[in-house]
């Protein structure tokens, strides 16, 4: 051989052996297709720790706890015995064929859940012997984990993502088996507060057997916890409130009127938060869906009431701000049909407020109604209920006052679409709607709709949305809808005619003695909201102090009777714990606190669902759209 062919020879292997190492090295490092297309990459999902959630002090609320998700693939899924995993899961054979069997309809050749929830305690106990048991894996998880037992309306809850919000998403989030905010401020600050998830790329052989992260990691994304919740809430106050509430139905709104941040919302009777942060939520669930006191029901944000005699207030304030009537007007009760509750003679506006005056405010809202230039009274009544509506409105009634929770309810204020739908346009007038005067008929609110007026008169005409959450990822950093004033359209001077009156009727008027607060002026009104069965509920409104106030407040006690008796009582023990820190009448305090009511409360049986918009039936001798309920002899002392 020439030496020039040895050459060629040589080279040609040795070009040969730098393509075959090109080759290896491409597919070995460069390229991952071989890897993938054999399945010995797998990628393991890293779920971000939730938000926490604190109160206005500092104190934490809800924080996250570390648990573990057993999952399954059933396609390896191999045991021999079946019982002796049953025993070391603490399940029953039943249980364990109903979860493999909702295992095998997900996907045989996936991992679904299997079982949520396991303590570090639990996992440590099957940790090792889980290793017999191929098929099975699991993912570091947590749950939501409460520092006390209060607040569970607002709070809300999280629950494993049902079928029908997996297909409905839309930024495909969600995986199969992942917690999702179910209601309260779980559901509505959702986005914020469940961080964004990670993923790690694990490399495994034909086993299944971990081999170490893929291309060391660095593909690899790390989650990031979601942004912590800096709630108004005075855990404190919170809890004072559920024990003054304790053996009652109602709610409690406590608001700080300068800046619309809820201080305390209790709807009763409540629960405890944790019962659906277990694996026993459905459960737990059941059991309090079938409660007949219906617990699971915010009262406070969906419950739906007349406001009786506490809408005397607003009443008076557009009738003065419309020239209808002014501070100093005075009526008799000639003609109008409730009665009154027995007080003296009346100077204006201020002491109708204080001794709640039936006739004065059927007066009122009469010459309201007629206060223009027509002179057909059917037209007349249908321009005063317009400008009537329209000022009402702007105090928060008939809409959502948005509230950052997705259950509140709009309440309803009638128009004149709405009665001429009932009684036909141009066939309706004042004699058919005076109810309304005194915060009764059509009207409907919910408790967080009387604390904000508690708040508008106040700040003697405007308000800030009512909001749970004065902090996004940072303390006072709200939404940006809860820092805009708005405006009821009222002079100022009309809001203190009324302030007056409200002061007047603590000091003496129609509050039960006890609910003076000493040292604390506390301006308040009583209401009487009518029911058709039981006794009537018993609501009160009420700020303090009269001046820079810094809280403002409603009680709702169903089925108790007079506002005066029931509701002002736990109003005021509330007004004092916050404004003094301590509550001064202790024998007061331990006599609401274990004064119960429940026995009050009418149970009702289910009913068929009613019409989206329940219209009630004229009269068919007096057009009345309400008769007012008379009050018995004892009652005439006072008037809610």
């Amino acid at each position: 051989m020439s030496e020039n062919r040895k050459f060629f020879v040589y080279g040609l292997f040795v070009v040969v052996g730098i393509i075959y190492l090109i080759r290896l090295l491409f597919l070995q490092v460069l390229d991952n297709t071989y890897e993938t297309a054999s399945n010995s990459i797998k990628a393991i999902p890293d779920v971000p720790m939730r938000g926490q959630i604190y109160d206005r002090k500092g104190n934490l609320i809800v924080f996250n706890t570390l648990v573990y998700d057993l999952y399954v693939t059933p396609n390896k899924f191999k045991v021999k015995d079946t019982l002796s995993l049953c025993n070391l899961l603490k399940i029953t054979k039943n249980d364990f064929d109903s979860l493999m069997r909702v295992a095998k309809i997900y996907s045989r050749a996936k991992p679904s859940l299997f079982m949520r929830q396991l303590s570090k305690e639990d996992f440590a106990r099957i940790q090792d012997a889980m290793v017999d048991y191929p098929g099975f894996e699991y993912l570091k998880s947590s749950i939501r984990t409460y520092s006390a037992p209060t607040f569970a309306h607002a709070l809300g809850y999280v629950s494993e993502i049902s079928k029908k919000q997996l297909d409905n998403q839309d930024n495909l989030y969600y995986h199969q088996g992942d917690l999702v905010g179910q209601s309260g401020l779980e559901k509505y600050y959702e986005e914020q507060l469940r961080g964004r998830r990670g993923v790690r790329y694990v490399m495994q052989d034909v086993h299944g057997v971990a081999k170490g992260p893929w291309k060391d990691g660095e593909l690899d994304t790390i989650a990031s916890a979601g942004q912590n919740l800096y709630s108004s809430i005075d855990l404190k106050l919170q809890q004072y409130s559920d024990s003054l509430m304790a053996g009652k139905a109602g709610a409690v709104v406590a608001i700080e009127p300068s800046s619309g941040e809820i201080l305390a919302m209790t709807s009763a009777p409540t629960y405890d938060p944790a019962l659906f942060a277990t694996r026993e939520f459905s459960k737990n669930y059941s059991k309090l869906y079938r409660d007949p006191y219906k617990p699971l029901n915010n009262r406070a944000l969906s419950g739906s009431y007349r406001p009786g005699s506490t809408f005397k207030t607003v009443q008076a304030l557009v009738a003065m701000q419309e020239g209808a009537i002014s501070p100093g007007s005075i009526f008799s009760h000639a003609g109008a049909p409730m009665k009154c509750h027995g007080h003296g003679g009346l100077t204006g506006v201020s002491s109708a407020i204080q001794w709640s005056c039936n006739p004065y405010f059927y007066h009122v809202f009469r010459r309201m109604l007629y206060a223009n230039s027509e002179k057909n009274t059917f037209k007349a009544s249908a321009i005063g209920l317009t400008k009537w509506h329209d000022y009402t409105e702007k105090f928060g009634f008939g809409h959502k006052l948005g509230i950052d929770l997705p259950s509140e309810s709009s309440g309803k204020l009638p128009d004149v679409k709405y009665y001429d739908k009932i009684y036909g346009e141009k066939r309706w007038k004042f004699s058919n709607i005076y109810s309304l005067s005194i915060g009764e008929g059509e009207l409907l609110i919910n408790p967080l709709k009387l604390a904000n007026l508690a708040a508008i008169i106040a700040n003697r005409g405007w308000y800030i949305a009512p909001h749970l959450v004065k902090g996004v990822g940072k303390n006072n950093n709200p939404l940006a809808q809860y820092t805009e004033k708005h405006e009821t359209g009222v002079e100022p001077h009309y809001f203190e005619t009324v302030v007056n009156g409200m002061e007047r009727a603590v000091i003496r008027g129609t509050v039960s003695r006890g609910a003076i607060i000493p040292d604390v002026q506390m301006c308040g009104k009583t209401g009487t909201s009518q029911n058709k069965k039981g006794k009537d509920h018993s609501i009160f409104i009420a700020f303090a102090p009269k001046y820079n106030p810094k809280i403002a407040i409603t009680v709702l006690v169903e089925n108790a009777g007079f506002g005066g008796f029931y509701a002002a009582p736990v109003a005021s023990l509330i007004i004092e714990k916050y404004i003094k820190g301590h509550v001064d009448r202790k024998a007061y305090e331990h006599e609401w606190k274990n004064k119960n009511l429940m026995q009050n409360v009418i149970i009702l049986k289910p009913q068929t669902p009613k019409p989206k918009e329940e219209k009630p039936t004229p009269p068919k001798s007096k057009p009345e759209a309400t008769i007012v309920k008379q009050t018995t002899a004892a009652e005439k002392k006072i008037n809610g």
